[in-house]
């Protein structure tokens, strides 16, 4: 008797076992370790430069990692409080006040949701490249020049022309107070250290340099008892904002409406670049873009419930998570919990840090967003798209984000228009019959290149137009053709046009 061999079954997961496989657990533990140093000063500096108490940035850390790190859609990527999203807060809260922050918020997550079920995720990455990344470097530049102030002391002046035009006045702060000197001396002590940490060996480098900045510019400030102002810390629950009765009423009002929009594009937009960007550092599973954003807006909808800062997936969070060795979601999970048990056990930690270092850390993170290795390769390779890249970063530093970005867009689209509709017209000239055959995509962009050519066709003599090879004729060139035609027509000349196999 012949006895059959059966497969065995795997075993059923116990009710309340770990789900999270114990081979990798030393490794996610590790890489959230890292990531929760990392974070810890970009959510401080975030909210304290978007000009809201640091409570509210620690919270939208604790919420990207705790609910979004659980939730579907990608595994490394880590979210919380973006520098790409400060100039935008910023302003929100100068224009509605901070009490509107948090409707504006979760209407933003509210709006990531419905696009996320709506299974546009992917269109996001449709966004021309130049157009993103002069979006980055607009708000870079903004970045940059709105934390210079703070280094030497001085409040940030509400509007970009005041940036501009006070800067000699922050030079001659920097350089004759004692605050605007301290503050400069830590801000390049801080950005020294960053830059050289990058130079220490691997194993040294897996705690973040930004950490290291932070801690020894902090100690030096207290030891030498150094006149900068510090971050203002008080209680967790006692700087939760959320939305009021007041806050409610303003929700459907244009500029309310507009920031909701504003805030939930771009942080999609950013977030869904980021996993883009991460998805090519690991090989682990791959980022689902659709649930993704869904996840992005549960985040949201919470930090807005909460009136926290907006989050998205942060390119130099997630990066760390990769690099010092995550292999399960684990990692942004316990990153959020590690946050929470920070500002619950050790709060007072943070009012020792000065807001000049803050200010160098958001400054090093607007030079990244610049850039400038590949602009400058753009220009060299790609003048059109550079000039978009121009456009867009320089309408954000001279109107705002939104404006900034749509103009962008707009430019974009209409230079992509007008490369696509290539048209090319080559005749043939006989003794009694012109040819012409016209090929590439006949739209009304060509149109004034189409009629110059047909005009000035010598009369008397019989022409054949081809228009078998065009690919897309569309109704005005067609209409155009036709006109022409019957004008030939009527001063007897022979025409003959063979028009292409579908007109649109």
């Amino acid at each position: 008797m012949i006895s059959r061999l059966e497969t065995p079954r795997p075993a059923r997961r116990r009710l309340g076992a770990p789900r999270w496989p114990k081979a990798t657990f030393g490794a996610d533990l590790g890489a959230s370790l890292v990531v929760f140093l990392v974070a810890v000063p970009l959510c401080v500096g975030v909210a304290v430069a978007s000009g809201v108490p640091a409570e509210l940035g620690i919270v939208t850390g604790i919420i990207g990692g705790l609910v979004v790190g659980l939730l579907p859609g990608s595994t490394m990527q880590v979210s919380g409080p973006a520098a790409g999203l400060t100039v935008l807060v910023a302003s929100a809260v100068d224009q509605h006040g901070l009490a509107a922050l948090g409707v504006i918020v979760l209407g933003a997550g509210v709006v990531q949701i419905v696009l996320g079920l709506s299974r546009l995720g992917t269109w996001f990455r449709a966004i021309s490249p130049s157009v993103v990344q002069g979006m980055l470097a607009g708000i870079g530049l903004v970045l940059i020049l709105g934390q210079i102030y703070p280094v030497g002391g001085l409040a940030q002046p509400e509007s970009t022309w005041a940036k501009f035009a006070e800067i000699p006045d922050l030079l001659i702060a920097a350089a004759t107070t004692a605050e605007g000197i301290s503050g400069l001396v830590l801000a390049a002590l801080a950005l020294g250290i960053m830059s050289g940490w990058k130079k220490m060996p691997a194993r040294l480098r897996l705690v973040p340099g930004a950490l290291i900045a932070v801690v020894a510019t902090s100690a030096l400030a207290v030891i030498f008892a150094m006149p900068v102002h510090k971050v203002e810390v008080g209680s967790l629950l006692a700087a939760l904002n959320m939305p009021t009765a007041e806050a409610w009423g303003g929700l459907l009002t244009p500029a309310v409406l507009g920031s909701i929009l504003t805030f939930a594009l771009i942080a999609s937009a950013e977030s869904l670049l980021s996993a883009a960007a991460v998805d090519r550092m690991h090989d682990g599973p791959k980022t689902q873009y659709n649930k993704e954003l869904v996840a992005q807006g549960a985040g949201n909808a919470l930090c807005g419930l909460l009136g926290a800062l907006p989050m998205t997936a942060v390119i130099v969070r997630s990066a760390a998570n990769v690099q010092a060795g995550a292999k399960t979601k684990l990692s942004r999970v316990m990153h959020g919990f590690w946050l929470l048990l920070f500002v619950v056990l050790l709060p007072g930690v943070l009012a020792f840090i000065p807001t000049a270092v803050l200010a160098a850390l958001l400054i090093q993170a607007g030079w990244k967003l610049l850039e400038l290795r590949q602009v400058v390769a753009l220009v060299r390779e790609h003048r059109s798209e550079a000039f978009v890249l121009v456009l867009t970063a320089g309408m954000i530093v001279a109107t705002d984000l939104l404006i900034g970005t749509l103009a962008g867009l707009a430019v974009a689209i209409v230079k992509t228009a007008i490369e696509v509709s290539r048209l090319s017209v080559r005749a043939e000239h006989g003794d009694e019959q012109v040819r012409v055959e016209l090929g590439g995509n006949a739209t009304f962009l060509r149109l004034p290149r189409l009629l110059d050519h047909l005009e000035q066709l010598p009369t008397g003599k019989h022409v054949h137009l081809d228009l078998t090879m065009v690919r897309h004729l569309d109704r005005a060139c067609h209409q155009a053709v036709e006109h022409w035609a019957a004008q030939r027509r009527r001063g007897d000349c022979t025409v003959e046009v063979a028009l292409p196999a579908r007109v649109g």
